[in-house]
């Protein structure tokens, strides 16, 4: 029974290390997402932590802030899609710990 154990035991640690190798792999990945024609554009790494907003001058309209927000969160959906599907791909499982 001990050797069975000792087995579980060093699979166990192997996972531990494949999960970890995949964390560090996700922080240095970079995706970007943009919306409205590249008029938003959002940043982000595989563990999906914003990196970056960059906003067009042209995109800023006092009078219509809500569209604004709109194109933060279309381009925010955009890259959290690209990361799940590289993470998919490249492990056959996202990145959601």
């Amino acid at each position: 029974m001990g050797s069975g154990f000792s087995k579980m035991k060093k699979q166990a640690r192997l996972m531990e290390q494949q999960v970890e190798k995949m964390r560090e792999e996700a922080k240095q990945l970079q995706v970007v997402g943009t919306s409205g024609n590249g008029l938003v554009t959002v940043t982000v790494n595989g563990e999906k932590e914003i990196q970056s907003i960059v906003i067009k001058p042209e995109c800023v309209d006092a009078s219509d802030l809500e569209g604004l927000q709109d194109l933060i969160k279309a381009a925010c959906q955009s890259a959290y899609q690209k990361v799940d599907a590289q993470a998919s791909q490249q492990s056959g499982m996202p990145f959601n710990f």
